[in-house]
Protein backbone atom coordinates (compact mmCIF):
# COMPACT_ATOMS: atom_id res chain seq x y z
CA UNK A 1 0.00 0.00 0.00
CA UNK A 2 1.33 3.43 -0.94
CA UNK A 3 1.99 5.98 1.80
CA UNK A 4 0.66 9.43 0.82
CA UNK A 5 1.67 12.95 1.78
CA UNK A 6 -1.30 15.35 1.87
CA UNK A 7 -1.05 18.62 -0.07
CA UNK A 8 -4.06 20.92 0.28
CA UNK A 9 -3.82 23.72 -2.29
CA UNK A 10 -7.40 24.93 -1.82
CA UNK A 11 -6.37 27.92 0.33
CA UNK A 12 -3.82 28.99 -2.31
CA UNK A 13 -6.41 28.71 -5.08
CA UNK A 14 -9.10 30.54 -3.09
CA UNK A 15 -6.64 33.40 -2.55
CA UNK A 16 -6.08 33.60 -6.31
CA UNK A 17 -2.61 32.06 -6.16
CA UNK A 18 -0.87 29.50 -8.33
CA UNK A 19 -0.19 26.25 -6.42
CA UNK A 20 2.14 24.56 -8.93
CA UNK A 21 5.34 25.42 -7.04
CA UNK A 22 3.86 24.12 -3.76
CA UNK A 23 2.90 20.86 -5.46
CA UNK A 24 6.35 20.45 -7.01
CA UNK A 25 8.02 21.24 -3.66
CA UNK A 26 5.94 18.51 -2.01
CA UNK A 27 6.87 16.15 -4.83
CA UNK A 28 10.56 16.83 -4.15
CA UNK A 29 10.04 15.81 -0.50
CA UNK A 30 8.61 12.38 -1.32
CA UNK A 31 10.54 9.32 -0.28
CA UNK A 32 10.84 6.43 -2.75
CA UNK A 33 7.49 4.69 -3.09
CA UNK A 34 5.50 7.55 -1.54
CA UNK A 35 2.60 9.25 -3.26
CA UNK A 36 0.85 12.58 -3.07
CA UNK A 37 -2.78 13.18 -2.03
CA UNK A 38 -3.79 16.52 -3.52
CA UNK A 39 -6.86 18.52 -2.50
CA UNK A 40 -7.96 21.21 -4.99
CA UNK A 41 -10.96 23.44 -5.72
CA UNK A 42 -11.21 21.99 -9.24
CA UNK A 43 -10.20 18.82 -11.05
CA UNK A 44 -6.54 19.54 -11.92
CA UNK A 45 -6.58 17.85 -15.33
CA UNK A 46 -3.48 19.69 -16.68
CA UNK A 47 -1.49 18.35 -13.72
CA UNK A 48 -2.25 14.73 -14.69
CA UNK A 49 0.09 14.85 -17.72
CA UNK A 50 2.82 16.63 -15.74
CA UNK A 51 2.68 14.00 -13.01
CA UNK A 52 2.54 11.15 -15.55
CA UNK A 53 5.76 12.53 -17.07
CA UNK A 54 7.28 12.38 -13.59
CA UNK A 55 6.25 8.74 -13.18
CA UNK A 56 2.97 9.06 -11.27
CA UNK A 57 -0.44 7.54 -12.03
CA UNK A 58 -3.51 9.32 -10.72
CA UNK A 59 -6.94 8.54 -9.39
CA UNK A 60 -9.43 11.38 -8.86
CA UNK A 61 -12.45 11.61 -6.55
CA UNK A 62 -15.04 14.40 -6.56
CA UNK A 63 -15.70 15.94 -3.15
CA UNK A 64 -18.45 18.27 -2.01
CA UNK A 65 -18.89 21.71 -3.61
CA UNK A 66 -16.99 20.81 -6.78
CA UNK A 67 -13.71 20.19 -4.97
CA UNK A 68 -11.43 17.24 -5.70
CA UNK A 69 -9.05 14.80 -4.03
CA UNK A 70 -6.47 13.25 -6.34
CA UNK A 71 -4.10 10.43 -5.47
CA UNK A 72 -0.78 10.46 -7.33
CA UNK A 73 1.05 7.18 -6.86
CA UNK A 74 4.33 6.05 -8.37
CA UNK A 75 3.46 4.36 -11.69
CA UNK A 76 4.78 1.05 -10.39
CA UNK A 77 2.09 1.26 -7.66
CA UNK A 78 -1.53 1.75 -8.72
CA UNK A 79 -3.51 4.36 -6.72
CA UNK A 80 -5.67 2.54 -4.18
CA UNK A 81 -9.23 1.77 -5.14
CA UNK A 82 -10.45 3.08 -1.79
CA UNK A 83 -12.38 6.28 -2.28
CA UNK A 84 -12.99 6.82 1.42
CA UNK A 85 -9.24 6.70 1.99
CA UNK A 86 -8.69 8.99 -0.96
CA UNK A 87 -10.96 11.64 0.46
CA UNK A 88 -9.92 11.16 4.08
CA UNK A 89 -13.30 10.09 5.45
CA UNK A 90 -12.61 6.54 6.50
CA UNK A 91 -10.41 3.55 5.98
CA UNK A 92 -12.47 0.83 4.30
CA UNK A 93 -10.88 -0.79 1.27
CA UNK A 94 -13.16 -1.51 -1.65
CA UNK A 95 -13.64 -5.18 -2.58
CA UNK A 96 -12.54 -6.58 -5.91
CA UNK A 97 -15.06 -5.81 -8.67
CA UNK A 98 -17.83 -8.37 -9.15
CA UNK A 99 -18.18 -7.32 -12.79
CA UNK A 100 -15.85 -5.77 -15.35
CA UNK A 101 -17.24 -3.83 -18.31
CA UNK A 102 -15.18 -2.77 -21.32
CA UNK A 103 -17.01 0.17 -22.90
CA UNK A 104 -14.12 1.50 -24.98
CA UNK A 105 -15.69 0.41 -28.28
CA UNK A 106 -19.15 1.85 -27.49
CA UNK A 107 -20.54 5.28 -28.29
CA UNK A 108 -22.43 7.47 -25.79
CA UNK A 109 -24.85 7.07 -24.16
CA UNK A 110 -24.44 3.26 -24.25
CA UNK A 111 -21.53 3.14 -21.73
CA UNK A 112 -23.53 5.14 -19.19
CA UNK A 113 -26.65 3.02 -19.71
CA UNK A 114 -24.65 -0.22 -19.33
CA UNK A 115 -22.85 0.98 -16.20
CA UNK A 116 -26.05 2.19 -14.50
CA UNK A 117 -27.88 -1.04 -15.34
CA UNK A 118 -25.00 -3.14 -13.98
CA UNK A 119 -24.62 -0.95 -10.89
CA UNK A 120 -28.31 -1.42 -10.08
CA UNK A 121 -27.65 -5.19 -9.90
CA UNK A 122 -24.88 -4.87 -7.29
CA UNK A 123 -25.52 -5.92 -3.71
CA UNK A 124 -24.65 -3.48 -0.91
CA UNK A 125 -20.91 -2.72 -0.84
CA UNK A 126 -20.12 -4.62 -4.06
CA UNK A 127 -18.16 -2.98 -6.84
CA UNK A 128 -17.90 -3.05 -10.60
CA UNK A 129 -15.17 -1.73 -12.85
CA UNK A 130 -15.49 -0.18 -16.29
CA UNK A 131 -13.07 0.88 -19.00
CA UNK A 132 -14.03 3.89 -21.12
CA UNK A 133 -12.55 6.04 -23.88
CA UNK A 134 -13.34 9.28 -22.03
CA UNK A 135 -14.19 10.51 -18.56
CA UNK A 136 -17.93 9.86 -18.01
CA UNK A 137 -18.87 13.32 -16.74
CA UNK A 138 -22.62 12.81 -17.26
CA UNK A 139 -22.53 9.50 -15.39
CA UNK A 140 -21.18 10.88 -12.11
CA UNK A 141 -24.30 12.85 -11.09
CA UNK A 142 -26.47 9.85 -11.95
CA UNK A 143 -24.37 7.58 -9.74
CA UNK A 144 -24.43 10.07 -6.89
CA UNK A 145 -28.21 10.48 -7.17
CA UNK A 146 -28.56 6.72 -6.72
CA UNK A 147 -26.22 6.67 -3.71
CA UNK A 148 -23.27 5.00 -5.46
CA UNK A 149 -19.66 5.96 -4.80
CA UNK A 150 -17.10 6.06 -7.57
CA UNK A 151 -13.40 6.43 -8.12
CA UNK A 152 -11.72 6.83 -11.46
CA UNK A 153 -8.90 8.20 -13.49
CA UNK A 154 -7.01 7.85 -16.74
CA UNK A 155 -4.36 5.21 -17.17
CA UNK A 156 -0.81 6.62 -17.37
CA UNK A 157 -0.93 6.51 -21.19
CA UNK A 158 -4.08 8.70 -21.09
CA UNK A 159 -6.01 6.45 -23.50
CA UNK A 160 -8.35 4.66 -21.08
CA UNK A 161 -10.47 5.93 -18.21
CA UNK A 162 -10.76 3.32 -15.45
CA UNK A 163 -13.87 3.63 -13.29
CA UNK A 164 -14.80 1.70 -10.17
CA UNK A 165 -18.33 2.00 -8.80
CA UNK A 166 -19.38 0.83 -5.35
CA UNK A 167 -22.97 0.18 -4.29
CA UNK A 168 -24.14 1.87 -1.10
CA UNK A 169 -23.65 -0.31 2.00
Amino acid sequence: MTDYIDVDVRPILRAGGEPFSAIMAALDRLEPGQGLRLFATFKPVPLFAVMADKGFAHSAQALDDGEWAVLFAPSDATPERAADTAVGTGSDVWPEPMLQLDNRDRDPPEPMVRILAAADQLRPGETLSALLRREPLFLFPQLEKRGFHWLGGFTPDGDTYELTVRAPS
